[in-house]
């Protein structure tokens, strides 16, 4: 009985360690921040505006503010992702613009109502004609990035590029489409394009060491995994941050699917210190735990693991394993 219970407990393991998991995506995000000004087309503050910062990935999130006498107004504690924001007063109607927000610095939204374009009160019309396509290009290759489309989001995107060629969050989203269709060699070099760009841009670097552990190079995947921790880190954003976190079980992953399983246990027990409730760093670690044949410790991260995430991407295996220890 005892043998049969060991030699299926290390089928298990050899089954689920020789696989590759996937890194987690970029974008992730809880220390963002966004500001901007809300003006009239004279360039005179608003004050008093209504501003609605909207989460667009998915999960329902809204957070209201006003403008103060000099037209400005900041958000901050917003989870990194894109956001449709929305500036309006009375009778000079509303403006709305889609903006990705992330670590460290905060995004900046201008707006102007009640004439003009944002940003740039006074612009001529075919700057202002520029912002508008500009804009609907960008939003539409989001949507079709999120629908699933990825050709029809690498054009959106490549034309708002040819609009605004220092689009650095163009070239992400373009490398992000391409990593999805498996275009790796593209795909890379929109990221490096992006980074060009904006040499602090940690989801590139996370995007970059995707497709290099997508490819199982894994050695470049851990150079970029900790540049993006690296620059995760010198954000000044809070520890527990997304954007490190990420990093940190990125890192974890790599040195998993390259063999170095004692490495990857580091990494996913320093995930656990700085987001207690991250379910995948749990189950991760319970595969480490497992690899070392202690039970009862593995037995405990798996149980974490489907109380976090009881229909996770990981739960039916953590269930059969379960089931497997306690025997």
């Amino acid at each position: 009985m005892l043998r049969l219970f060991f030699g299926r407990r290390l089928l298990v393991v050899s089954l689920l360690a020789c696989a590759a998991f996937a890194i987690a995506s970029p974008a992730s995000a809880q220390t963002g921040s966004v500001k901007g000004k809300v003006v009239d087309g004279a360039a005179k503050p608003i004050d008093k505006a209504a501003v609605v910062i909207e989460y667009a990935d998915g999960i329902n999130r809204k957070y209201d503010v006003k403008t103060n006498k000099k037209g400005e107004f900041i958000q901050i504690g917003l989870q990194p992702g894109s956001y449709k924001v929305t500036a309006s007063f009375e009778a000079l109607g509303s403006q709305t613009f889609t903006v990705r927000i992330r670590l460290g610095d905060p995004a900046v939204v201008n707006f102007v109502l009640g004439g003009g374009a944002a940003g740039a009160p006074g612009i001529s019309k075919e700057e202002a004609a520029k912002a508008v396509a500009l804009k609907k290009a960008f939003d539409d290759g989001v949507a079709a990035s999120k629908a699933g489309n990825f050709d029809e989001a690498i054009a959106k995107f490549t034309e708002a590029v040819g609009l605004v060629p220092s689009c650095y969050d163009c070239y992400y989203n373009i490398g992000y489409a391409q990593s999805q269709k498996k275009e790796y060699d593209l795909a890379e070099a929109a990221f490096n394009k992006a980074i060009e760009l904006k040499p602090t841009y940690v989801d590139a670097y996370n995007g970059l060491a995707t497709v290099y552990n997508a490819q199982k190079k894994f050695d470049k995947a851990g150079e970029m995994g900790a540049k993006a921790a690296e620059l995760a880190a010198a954000s000044g954003a809070a520890p527990g941050g997304s954007g490190g976190v990420d990093a940190e079980y990125n890192q974890g992953v790599i040195h998993w699917n390259a063999g170095q399983i004692a490495d990857a246990k580091q990494h996913f027990l320093k995930v656990i210190e700085l987001k207690p409730d991250h379910a995948d760093a749990h189950y991760q670690l319970g595969m480490a735990l497992l690899n070392e044949g202690k039970m009862p410790e593995a037995a405990a991260m798996f149980e974490k693991y489907l109380q976090l995430a009881p229909e996770g991407q990981f739960a039916a295996v953590a269930k059969s394993i379960l089931t497997q220890i306690k025997k």
